[in-house]
Order: structure tokens, then sequence, then C-alpha cells
């Protein structure tokens, strides 16, 4: 079994060392491109902070990935416990969770994929737009407000929950949509079951979509965002030691 390692940039290099350590006598390849690490076809992938979590997204994995020192959202696995993690990891001997990526579409062509969240916001800082959010086509709200962010469970772990929304449950099959600093005092957020529409309503401020927090590309007025749970991001069961709702 080819184990293929993706450190990201800022991955504590003593970490880095102690898994090449533990997987000296294994065939394996470790490269911060995380698409090399892909291509090498490896069969597993450990990825070493968050931002190691979200290339292999964008670069399309599809084989299970083990998320180390990567915070919350994924129960990562925390740099303390890393050698019995791959310990299990090497042994062959277990399963994995699926994590829902959000697909996005605009105006009905497939832009990029989320594993934590997808958001609209104002191009420049400190502006606000109009927003309207559909759930499998039927109107939900239309607020003003700095941006609105779509999460999985993964992501209402971080910038949807800093925004005020809930935490979702893994497996629950819905999404939490939040407004971001609404101009309004009294504004919603929602747990909904996708596909979920976003829109911007008013012709003012240029809007873009990030997904993951990298920048997709602008979004026109009117012009549909679909967010949809089509794909999944497999994680190996190697330990059960983290609790999704451990803060």
């Amino acid at each position: 079994m080819r184990i293929g390692v993706v450190p990201s940039e800022n991955a504590d290099s003593s970490l880095v060392a102690r898994i090449e350590t533990l997987l000296a006598e294994e065939t394996s390849t470790i490269d911060e491109n995380a698409r090399a690490v892909l291509d090498a076809d490896s069969a597993v992938v450990v990825a070493v902070g968050k931002s190691a979590v979200t290339d292999l997204v964008r670069a399309g994995v599809s084989v299970p990935v083990l998320p180390v020192d990567a915070g919350a959202g994924l129960e990562s696995v925390p740099a303390g416990s890393i050698e019995p993690a791959v310990e299990t990891l090497l042994s062959n001997n277990w399963t994995t969770t699926e994590r829902p990526l959000l697909s996005a579409s605009v105006d009905g062509e497939h832009v990029a994929d989320a594993l934590f969240d997808a958001t609209l916001v104002t191009s420049e800082p400190a502006r606000i737009s109009e927003y309207a959010v559909k759930a499998g086509g039927k109107p939900v709200a239309q607020f003003r407000a700095d941006a609105v962010v779509t999460a999985t469970p993964a992501g209402s772990r971080g910038y949807a929950r800093d925004a005020g929304g809930p935490v979702v449950q893994p497996d629950s099959g819905v999404v939490s949509v939040v407004p971001v600093a609404p101009f309004a005092i009294h504004v919603d957020n929602w747990v909904l079951r996708g596909p979920v529409t976003l829109s911007v309503e008013r012709d003012e401020d240029a809007v873009v979509l990030l997904a993951d927090d990298r920048e997709v590309c602008p979004v026109e007025p009117h012009e549909p965002v679909e967010l949809a749970c089509d794909d999944v991001f497999l994680v190996p069961a190697v330990s059960s030691e983290r609790s999704f709702f451990e803060p």
C-alpha cells in the first residue's frame, strides 16, 4: 500500500519528520503538492494541517485522507496521538467514515468542491450586499449582510459557527446557512436540506464565491449559485479519542 503525505506550508516540521519515521519501511510519497501525491497512486493520504486537507479536495482526491493536526470538524488526529494512529493505518484494519462535499455550480456550471463551506462575499472589505436563499427551489429568505456562508457539518465547527451559526451533527444530511454581519437586527440562520441556491439581489458591489476560503469566481446579480452535497470525503477511522463536538 502506497501512502501519501501532504504537509501544509506551515506544518510542524518535527511532526512531519515523525510521520516520515513511522512510514520508513512503507512505500510513500511526501510532497506539499497535493496533485503530485495523488498522481503517485497513493492508496491513502495523510494530510498534515487544514490547508493540506483543502488542497487535496481541490486536487480531486478520491482516496481516504487521514487529517492530522487539522482542527475541528473532521476529528483530526492530534499531534500527540500520531504514532498509534499511523500504526492502525498501517495495519489496514480500519474502516472509513464519510464527510459530505459541497459541489458549487454557478449558473449551471460546476466551479468548485468544498469540504467545509462555500461563501458569497463582496470583493471589497467592509461592504455589504443583498442575498437571497432558496432550498429545494423554494424561497427561504432575503437579507443584506457582509456575506452568506453555507457550511457542511465539518464546516459548521468553523467560520459559520463564528458567525453565529449552529453546529450541525455529522451524517444529518443537512447544511447550515448563516448571514455574516447582517444589516438588520433580527436575521435568522437556517439548517436546510439541499440543494441550496444562493444569489446576489442587488447590482451594487462586486461579489465573489469562496470555496473553503479560496476565491473561485465572481458572481453576477441574480446568477444562481447552487450548492449540493453530491460527493463524499473519506476519512480512515483510526482513532476514537476525539469527539466531533469537542471544542
